[in-house]
């Protein structure tokens, strides 16, 4: 081990540590760099052939070798460096912090315990990786750099609202054209960057964004690893990502890998979300369907640079012995010499070896040398992401064809041959992009193709025509040139196209229709294909507030024809406007607009907002008597007692049963006040008369306030079917509304305290059967209020002349054990195994909250009294 300084250099993004590891490289007379992305290794490449000749840098990845005979620098991906520094005055490993990564990190730590220059060492990093590095290499001076500029979060962002000089971070294919073809059509194109394109397609696509012939890139998590780009912003379509065992929501240093990219040097950077459609879930972290955005602790971590300091890294066993197959694979399960070191997680390259072992190719091998051979076969990369058995099954050909020696070159460039096709779409090219990679890396192994660097160079050719193929599609699918253009120069002035509204609602931009305008939404027409839609479109939205401004006064002006009011909210033909928000007078609710007319103007929005308050509180005074109840409750005159049944008749919107109406805490006294507000005292139920009006439930039920059924009509019976509607009580099989219930009650009580018996009366069923109660929903009612039947003596059977008539008995509190049956409900519905007309099985249900025993007529007077409810009957029976 080379007793050379070693130096670590770690600090957020922006710091630049990789331009101080080019800049001491090239003090040296000989140095290797390991990257972690061949896009970046090659970016680095272009710069020091700039300043060393091209006849003295190499590069070296898995599927590219551009080695000149006298090269003395050499840029490479981590897995192609030497483990060890080749003996070269320089080594530095980049983003060594990625030795936690769980599919590569076993590479990074084994560079980070082996790579040694002769003369220094450098590694880069993240400041997270500092408590490890100290104790794995304790001898490394560890210096902190800060960040050249401050990093902002900035809140979620649309893509038609996105900042020019943006990227958008996806982590899928899916989600990268997803946000690309809709930031051609919102502004005229973006580049797109993905760890699978070529260099040649991925440097041509950058310098789309870099030359300014588009504002926006869109890329995967590869843009956090170094890529130096002139962004201004970068908005996250996603937060979670597949780590190829579960799918997850990144960890902060994650999120400030790829938020850095945003400013460099000296110029400040902000990151957010994508808001709108496209945007991701949350990953779990608040559930499904919860708009994506950062945490708070997330921000302030990105933000401040504070992160959880690393706790492992992953680690396998680089220099395996190859005696058998099972020694090799012990070797590769091996465990860690240092706690500090986890095992790596099985790779696909370890996968395939463990499924070959025991196919029949894999049988009888002898000596190191072919053990050895057949590692290095398992090891070619999975370029197609094919998954473990697909990509064993690639292996186990390739095997078969290397156990004679070489093969042969005659059928590499047949394979190659077969690929060198540039027809085709995005998802075709890229297939034939990834699969020309597999044969390039086949091609640079030393001793696995004849005629090596001829086949070599055929498949570095075929991937560059393949590029560019690729390159001409993203460009033509994701850019549009001509929008690109008007987009910078149309600005924000709406006049450069001109845009009308039809009769009819069509929204026509140089006389190109581009939606439909309803009410007060703007819905784009999906069958416009017009190669400027994004263009036309964003000039549409520049009119649209004149526009809508002008259908918003004509609106106020009409009286509002068409809008109504439900539960609520208030709809113009059938979209919604506002929302109803509580205030201290329920007939004078706040209104809340609805998101769609924040388009309008200032001055028109604050117009419409004041004509429609109007037109609400024109809508709503039938509620007049529930404001005159509310400003009682504010009155000195009333006392705590008739406050408190005040706010019950509130709480139950213009009625409240008795027994909950706190009625035998209220003075005597304090009656003649609350009756001055129209609040009667029945038998059963206390209520405001005025609120038991047509008018005034329909208003309550509009605007939202009572949400319980409503009868329209407000019918003096109905049948006892359904829910129960709000300002009724059941009555046997039938609902009666509680005030026409007081006034049979009173009418009952009346014939009571005239008859001659005190103890027992007849009474009249005229009233309750010509209001529309049968009889039997008659007797229920009277059982609810404390009356108790006595069924008139039968005749003899040698007696002549009418029956005796059924005599009803009242007991003071009888009543207050009459609940509504079991299982009754607050919203009206009936309870189980109820039925209405169902003696037996309890009868139709009340909105009251009162839950237990069912109400029904009862045969005999020896339930006991339990309340005081009806002592003062004389009272009761005031007018």
């Amino acid at each position: 081990m080379s007793d050379a300084p070693i130096k670590a250099v770690l600090g957020p993004t922006n710091t630049g540590k990789t331009h101080l590891a080019i800049e001491r490289m090239c003090g040296h007379s000989s140095g290797m760099i390991g990257f972690p992305l061949r896009l970046l290794a090659r970016e680095v490449y272009d710069r020091v052939v700039a300043i060393k000749g091209e006849k003295q840098v190499a590069l070296i990845t898995g599927e590219e070798r551009i080695e000149p005979p006298g090269a003395r620098y050499f840029l490479c991906t981590a897995e192609a460096m030497d483990r060890t520094g080749g003996g070269h005055a320089f080594v530095a490993l980049d983003e060594a912090q990625l030795s936690a990564d769980r599919e590569r990190g076993h590479i990074f730590t084994d560079r980070l315990l082996n790579a040694r220059g002769r003369e220094e060492t450098m590694f880069l990093g993240a400041a997270t990786l500092e408590p490890l590095l100290r104790t794995l290499v304790p001898k490394a001076e560890i210096m902190e750099r800060p960040r050249f500029s401050t990093l902002t979060h900035i809140g979620p962002r649309k893509l038609s609202r996105l900042p020019p000089r943006s990227a958008i971070v996806a982590f899928s294919a899916e989600g990268v054209y997803t946000a690309a073809e809709m930031l051609r059509r919102y502004r005229g194109g973006a580049a797109v960057v993905m760890g699978a394109l070529s260099p040649e397609t991925r440097n041509r696509q950058v310098e789309l964004f870099q030359s300014g012939e588009v504002d926006y890139i869109v890329a995967t998590d590869a843009i956090g690893m170094g890529l130096n780009l002139d962004l201004n912003h970068v908005a996250f379509a996603q937060l979670t990502k597949f780590d190829g065992v579960a799918k997850r929501r990144l960890a902060p240093a994650e999120m400030a890998q790829i938020a850095g990219r945003a400013g460099r040097h000296q110029r400040d950077g902000t990151f957010g979300v994508l808001g709108g459609g496209l945007a991701g879930s949350n990953g779990g972290r608040r559930g499904r369907g919860v708009p994506l955005e950062f945490e708070e602790e997330e921000i302030y971590a990105i933000e401040e640079n504070q992160f959880a300091p690393l706790t492992h890294l992953y680690w396998r066993n680089a220099e395996p012995r190859f005696d058998t197959l099972a020694v090799l694979i012990a070797d590769l399960e091996a465990r860690p010499p240092q706690r500090e070191l986890r095992a790596a997680p099985e790779a696909i390259d370890l996968a395939v070896l463990k499924k070959l072992a025991d196919e029949p190719l894999a049988r009888d091998f002898k000596g190191a040398g072919r053990v050895r051979r057949f590692w290095e076969a398992c090891s070619l990369p999975d370029f197609r992401q094919a998954g473990a058995d697909q990509h064993a099954r690639f292996v186990a050909r390739l095997w078969r064809d290397l156990q004679g020696g070489y093969i042969g070159a005659d059928f590499v460039a047949a394979r190659i041959a077969e690929l060198d096709n540039v027809s085709g779409d995005i998802a075709t090219l890229q297939g034939r992009i990834a699969a020309i990679r597999s044969w390039a890396y086949i091609c640079q192994r030393p001793d696995w193709v004849l005629a090596r660097d001829e086949m070599a160079s055929r498949a570095r050719g075929v991937e560059a025509r393949l590029s560019d193929a690729l390159h001409a599609r993203l460009t033509e699918r994701f850019v549009n040139r001509r929008t690109a253009i008007l987009m910078k120069t149309m600005g924000d002035d709406p006049s450069l196209l001109p845009v009308t509204l039809d009769d009819d609602g069509t929204l026509r931009v140089e006389g190109e229709s581009i939606g439909q305008v309803d009410g007060f939404r703007f819905t784009i027409d999906t069958r416009l294909g017009h190669d400027d839609r994004r263009m036309l479109l964003a000039a549409g939205e520049k009119a649209l507030p004149r526009i809508l401004s002008d259908k918003a006064d004509g609106l106020a002006t009409s009286g509002f024809e068409g809008v109504e009011m439900v539960r609520g909210e208030i709809f113009h033909l059938g979209q919604k406007l506002a929302h109803l928000e509580e205030t201290a007078d329920p007939a004078k609710p706040r209104l809340a607009l609805v998101r769609e007319l924040d388009v309008l103007p200032d001055a028109a929005k604050a117009r419409f907002a004041a004509a429609l308050q109007d037109w609400t509180e024109k809508q709503l005074e039938p509620l007049a008597p529930l404001s005159k109840l509310v400003a009682a409750t504010r009155d000195p005159e009333a006392g705590s007692q008739a406050r408190a049944l005040l706010h019950a008749l509130m709480e139950g919107h213009g009625y409240a049963p008795r027994e909950r109406a706190g009625i035998q805490h209220l003075p005597k006294e304090m009656r003649p006040f609350l009756r001055r507000l129209g609040v009667t005292f029945g038998a059963l139920d206390i209520f405001a008369r005025d609120l038991l009006k047509p008018a005034a439930r329909a208003a309550m039920h509009a605007a939202g306030i009572d949400r319980r059924l409503l009868e329209p009509a407000m019918r003096s019976v109905l049948p006892g079917e359904g829910m129960l509607p709000s300002g009724y009580r059941p009555a046997g099989d039938q609902y009666v509304r509680v005030d026409v219930a007081e006034k049979i009650l009173r009418a009952a009580h009346e014939k009571r305290a005239k008859a001659k018996d005190s103890k027992s009366a007849v009474l009249d069923a005229a009233l309750p059967v010509s209001t529309g109660l049968t009889p039997d929903s008659w007797h229920r009612l009277l059982g609810a209020a404390g009356f108790r039947l006595h069924k008139g003596k039968a005749l003899a059977e040698d007696a002549f002349g009418p029956p005796a008539p059924d005599r009803w008995s009242w007991r003071p509190g009888g009543h207050a054990n009459a609940r509504p049956g079991r299982g009754a409900r607050n919203d009206g519905r009936k309870g189980r195994g109820s039925k209405p007309g169902d003696g037996k099985k309890g009868s139709p249900k009340t909105g009251s909250p009162a839950r237990g025993r069912r109400d029904k007529p009862v045969q005999t007077a020896n339930t006991p009294a339990t309340g005081k409810a009806f002592a003062g009957l004389a009272d009761l029976l005031k007018p």
